[in-house]
C-alpha cells in the first residue's frame, strides 16, 4: 500500500487569523497555508480594525466554529456506515483503508472552552446491547461465587491441606487487591485533570474520525478488548480521556500493582477502571484462577470494555515487542467455550513526537534501577510539565472479529466434553491461534503508527560514528538531504508520516531538532549529539563509565529511530542476506531470510507462518525502488539502488553486532555455565572493552533488552540451555552451536552447515 502523508487539520492557534504570526509552541500549531517565519514572537494585528474590534470578532468566529464543529463530528458518528465485521482478514493489507483518514486535534475545545464543563457535561455511553447491569460489587461476588474458582479453591485444598474457608479467604484478599472499583465521579475528576495535564505537555493530541465511528460501532455489537501499544505511562490514561471526550464506554485496564501502592493516585486509578495484577505471578495457582475468572467475568457480562498491552511490559527501546499470550488467552477463552458469540479486538497505535520517559528509558537499557511509582517521585517530575512534547496521534484501527480470524483453525468441539466452569489446557491449534492473533494485533498497531520528521532524522543520525556525532557534530546540509531522502523511500515502503506539506522542510526539521533539545543541539551547520552530563555533583571516574553516559544519548536516539523500523525490516532483512550470502538465488535468499527473521523474531513482528509473504513483500518494495530485479529463480541487485540497500544494511548492523557480542563472550574460556545474574553485567563489561579498544562501533551493544533477545533465540535453538539449582538459575552453553549461528550470521559459513536449520515459529 503507498504511503501517506498524514493531513492533519489544526484550528489550535491563539493568534491572529488575518495575520501570519506562527504558533508560539512550534510548528504543529501554526495557521494552515499562511506560516512564515516570524521576526517576532509579539501578536499583531491587521490595520482594517482595531485591537478590540478584532478580538471581538475573533472570539465570535472561534464560537461559531466551535459550535459547527461539535456538530460535524456528532454528526459524523451517528451517520456514517458500520464498518462490516465480515471484511476483516487476516492479512490486514487493506487495514488503512484506501483514502487518507482526517485526524482531529481533541485538545483544540479543551483550549477554548471550560474544563470544568467538559468534565461535568451528561455523559451517556451507549453500553453493549448484551451486557447485563451490575455493579462492581455484583462483578466481585460473581467472580467469587464461581464454579471455576470454587472448583479450584477445593483442589489447593486438597493440595496444601488448608481447609476450603481459608482458600476462599485467601481468594477474596487477592480479589480485593486486584479489583477496580470504577466510579463516574472519579471519570469525571480525572477527564478534568488530564484536561489540564494534556494542555500543557502536548500541542495537540489527533484522534482518526473513522475509528472512533468504528469503535462506536463496535462497542454495541459484541464485547470489545482495546490493545493499544505501549509506550509511556500516558498510554493508558490518553485512551481513557478520548473516549471519555466522545461519550464512549469507559474500559477497566490490566495496570501494574505497583501502581495500586501510591497514595491517592492509586485510588483515583481504581475507581477511574484500572485492576492490578501481579508482574511476576509465577505458578501462584490461587492467584492465576483469580484473575483468569476475573476477566473472563468482564468479557461474559459485558461489564465494560477490557484494555491491556499485549506486548506486557512497556518498550523501552519504542519499537514492538513480541506479544505476551498470558492475558490473550484469558480474554479468548469466553469464545472458545462459546459463552459469547464474538469479540472484537480493537488495535491502537499511539504515536508520539516526544516521549516523557525519554531518559529514564535509556538508562534502565543501560543497568540503572527503575525508580519505584511513588506519589513523591510522580511530584518530583512535575517538571516535565515545563517541556514541550508536541504532537501526539492516536490510531484506532479496524475491527477484528474473533470469530472470523479463527475460522476453519481451531476447533472448539472438545470444549463440549467438560463441563464449562472446569479447568481445561488449551489445545494446541488454540494456542497457535492465541500466538496468531495476538502478532496479528501488533503488526496492525505498528501499521496505524504515525512518524515524525524526528524519527527520520534520527535513522539517519545514529548510521554515523558515535565520535563523530559528539565532535565535530553532522553537517547540516548532508543531514537534509539524507532526511528528505529517506521521506521518499518511506513513503514508497508504505510508512505514514506527519510533515506538514505547506512548512519548508527546513524549517519542519530545525522545529523538530528544537523540540528534541535535550539529545541533540545546533552548533553552526553542524547537529552534535549532547552527551550525558552524569549524576548531578559527580563526574566520570572511568573511562568505563564515560561509555555508559554517552550510550545513554545514544540509546535515546535509537528509541526514536526504532519507531521506523517496522517500515524498512523486510526490505533490510532481504538485503542483508544479499550481501552475507553473495547469492543470487531465489532459494538461497529465502532461507538465509528465513533465518535471519528466526534470530531477530524477538526484535522484531512477524506473523507466524507468513514467512513467504514477508519475503515476497521485501522483492517487491525492493523492485519498486530499482533496488533489486526479481525474476523466479534470481534475485539480482542493482547499481541504482546501491544507496538504498547500504543505509537497509546500516540500519541492521547494530543489532548484527550486538548479537555478536553475546555470543563472542559466550564463547570466552571458562563460560560453560553461569548464573542468570551475571549475563547482562558481563556481557555489559565486554561491549564496553570493546568499544573503548575500537573493535566495536556499536553503542546499542550495551542495551540490556538487545541482550536479552540474543539469549533468547539461542535458548530457543537450544544452544543454551537453563536449569535450576537449590540457590538459582543458570545457563549452559553449547558453544559449538553458539559458534556455527554466530559464523552463519556473519557469513563464514553457508546456513547449510547448521545441523538443524532454524525454523522455529516462521
Amino acid at each position: 500500500m503507498p504511503g501517506k502523508d498524514i493531513q492533519v487539520r489544526c484550528r489550535t492557534c491563539s493568534c491572529c487569523r488575518c495575520c501570519s504570526v506562527p504558533h508560539p509552541r512550534g510548528i504543529a500549531g501554526a495557521p494552515a497555508q499562511r506560516w512564515v517565519p516570524a521576526q517576532s514572537s509579539r501578536r499583531r494585528f491587521c490595520n482594517a480594525a482595531s485591537p478590540l474590534a478584532c478580538r471581538v470578532q475573533r472570539e465570535s468566529e472561534r464560537e461559531r466554529e466551535r459550535t459547527r464543529e461539535r456538530e460535524r463530528v456528532r454528526h459524523l458518528l451517528d451517520t456514517m456506515p458500520a464498518p462490516d465485521m465480515d471484511s476483516c482478514r487476516p492479512d490486514l493489507e487493506d487495514e488503512d483503508g484506501d483514502e487518507d483518514e482526517e485526524f482531529v486535534d481533541i485538545l483544540q475545545e479543551r483550549r477554548e472552552s471550560s474544563d470544568l464543563s467538559h468534565a461535568l457535561r451528561a455523559f451517556n455511553p451507549v453500553p453493549y446491547r448484551g451486557s447485563t447491569a451490575c455493579s462492581t460489587r455484583d462483578l466481585n461476588t460473581a467472580v467469587l461465587e464461581s464454579h471455576y474458582l470454587r472448583y479450584i479453591a477445593k483442589e489447593i485444598a486438597m493440595e496444601t491441606g488448608a481447609s476450603v474457608d481459608e482458600v476462599k479467604e485467601e481468594a477474596r484478599g487477592i480479589l480485593n487487591e486486584m479489583s477496580h472499583n470504577l466510579q463516574l465521579g472519579f471519570i469525571r475528576l480525572m477527564g478534568f485533570m488530564l484536561s489540564k495535564v494534556f494542555k500543557r505537555l502536548f500541542q495537540n493530541i489527533y484522534v482518526n474520525l473513522e475509528g472512533l465511528n468504528r469503535l462506536k460501532q463496535a462497542f454495541q455489537e459484541f464485547p470489545v478488548i482495546l490493545m493499544p501499544n505501549h509506550r509511556s505511562y500516558v498510554d493508558f490514561l490518553v485512551i481513557s480521556f478520548i473516549l471519555f471526550t466522545y461519550d464512549l464506554p469507559i474500559p477497566v485496564i490490566a495496570a501494574g500493582v505497583p501502581l495500586a501502592g501510591m497514595k491517592m493516585i492509586g485510588e483515583i486509578l481504581r475507581r477511574s477502571g484500572a485492576f492490578f495484577i501481579r508482574r511476576a505471578i509465577g505458578s501462584d495457582k490461587l492467584y492465576w484462577a483469580v484473575l483468569s475468572e476475573y476477566v473472563k467475568t468482564i468479557i461474559r457480562t459485558g461489564f465494560a470494555p477490557v484494555e491491556f498491552y499485549v506486548e506486557g511490559l512497556r518498550s523501552r527501546t519504542l519499537k514492538s515487542l513480541t506479544p505476551k499470550l498470558g492475558m490473550m488467552q484469558m480474554v479468548l477463552e469466553p469464545f472458545f467455550k462459546g459463552e459469547v458469540y464474538d469479540i472484537t479486538l480493537v488495535p491502537i497505535s499511539i504515536s508520539y513526537d516526544r516521549v516523557l520517559e525519554e531518559s529514564l528509558l535509556a538508562h534502565e537499557l543501560l543497568g540503572f534501577p527503575k525508580p519505584k511509582e511513588t506519589t513523591r517521585g510522580l511530584l518530583k517530575a512535575s517538571k516535565v510539565l515545563q517541556e514541550d512534547y508536541g504532537s501526539m496521534h492516536v490510531h484506532f484501527g479496524r475491527a477484528l472479529s474473533v470469530r472470523r480470524l479463527s475460522q476453519g483453525s481451531i476447533n472448539r468441539s472438545h470444549y463440549n466434553l467438560t463441563p464449562r466452569d472446569l479447568p481445561q489446557k488449551p489445545s494446541a491449534d488454540m494456542q497457535a491461534c492465541v500466538s496468531q492473533l495476538a502478532h496479528l494485533v501488533v503488526r496492525a498497531q505498528e501499521r496505524g503508527s504515525i512518524l515524525g520528521p524526528w524519527s527520520l532524522m534520527a535513522c539517519v543520525l545514529i548510521q554515523n560514528p558515535v565520535d563523530t556525532l559528539t565532535e565535530q557534530g553532522v553537517a547540516w546540509d548532508q543531514l537534509t538531504e539524507n532526511t528528505l531522502w529517506l521521506r521518499t523511500l518511506a513513503l514508497g515502503f508504505g510508512a505514514r508520516l506527519n510533515w506538514p506539506g505547506q512548512i519548508p522542510p527546513l524549517d519542519v526539521m530545525s522545529s523538530s531538532i528544537n523540540q528534541h533539545h535535550s539529545v541533540v543541539r545546533r552548533r553552526g551547520g553542524h547537529l552534535l549529539l549532547v552527551e550525558e552530563a552524569g549524576l548531578p555533583g559527580k563526574q566520570p571516574i572511568s573511562s568505563e563509565e564515560g561509555v555508559a553516559w554517552r550510550a545513554a544519548a545514544v540509546l535515546m536516539v535509537a528509541s526514536y529511530r526504532n519507531q521506523a523500523l517496522h517500515v524498512f525490516v523486510r526490505p533490510a532483512l532481504l538485503a542483508v542476506a544479499m550481501e552475507t550470502t553473495k547469492s543470487t538465488q531465489r532459494d538461497e535468499l529465502f532461507a538465509f531470510f528465513g533465518f535471519l527473521q528466526d534470530i531477530f523474531s524477538n526484535e522484531f513482528i512477524f506473523i507466524p507462518g507468513q514467512s513467504t509473504g514477508d519475503f515476497e513483500e521485501a522483492c517487491s518494495l525492493l523492485e519498486k525502488r530499482r533496488a533489486v530485479h526479481s525474476g523466479p529463480q534470481e534475485i539480482k541487485e542493482l547499481e541504482a539502488g546501491l544507496r538504498t540497500t547500504s543505509f537497509l544494511r546500516a540500519l541492521l548492523r547494530p543489532f548484527i553486532d550486538s548479537y555478536q557480542v553475546v555470543f563472542s563472550h559466550l564463547l570466552e574460556e571458562g563460560v560453560n555455565t553461569f548464573p542468570e545474574k551475571h549475563f547482562l553485567p558481563a556481557v555489559r563489561s565486554v561491549a564496553i572493552r570493546r568499544i573503548l579498544s575500537g573493535e566495536l562501533h556499536s553503542y546499542e551493544a550495551l542495551s540490556s533488552d538487545t541482550q536479552k533477545n540474543a539469549l533468547s533465540v539461542l535458548l530457543r535453538l537450544e544452544a543454551v540451555t537453563k536449569f535450576r539449582t537449590v540457590e538459582q538459575s543458570r545457563f549452559r552453553v553449547n558453544r559449538s552451536a553458539v559458534r556455527r549461528i554466530g559464523d552463519v550470521l556473519s557469513g563464514k559459513i553457508p546456513l547449510g552447515t547448521l545441523k538443524t536449520p532454524p525454523d522455529a515459529r516462521l
